[in-house]
């Protein structure tokens, strides 16, 4: 299970844990990525993606799923939310999204 958020980018960063005598061990800092299922209003359907909870704070805050991917980067996005985004802009525009 890749633990990389599919709307953000956001995956595992690296450091240590440094105790008072300052040893230094290596550790792994994960991000919360959980599993949720987005509306689509453009779309009229429901969408399953694995997600950051601070992705999914800033998605109710641009007002949606179909906000948020107008206004992301496609180079942060997966391949799953690229296709979801030109799905959104199809159907925006006045075309079918293809199936």
């Amino acid at each position: 299970m890749s633990r990389r958020c599919e709307l953000t980018g956001k995956g595992i960063l690296y450091g240590h844990n440094v105790s008072h005598s300052n040893i230094k061990t290596k550790r792994r800092f994960l991000p919360n990525v959980q599993t949720v299922s987005l509306r689509s209003d453009a779309l009229k359907r429901s969408v399953t993606l694995k997600i950051s909870m601070n992705a999914l704070r800033s998605v109710e805050h641009n007002g949606g799923l179909d906000g948020f991917l107008l206004k992301a980067d496609n180079e942060v996005l997966s391949l799953k939310a690229r296709r979801l985004k030109r799905d959104v802009v199809r159907t925006q525009s006045g075309e079918t999204p293809a199936a």
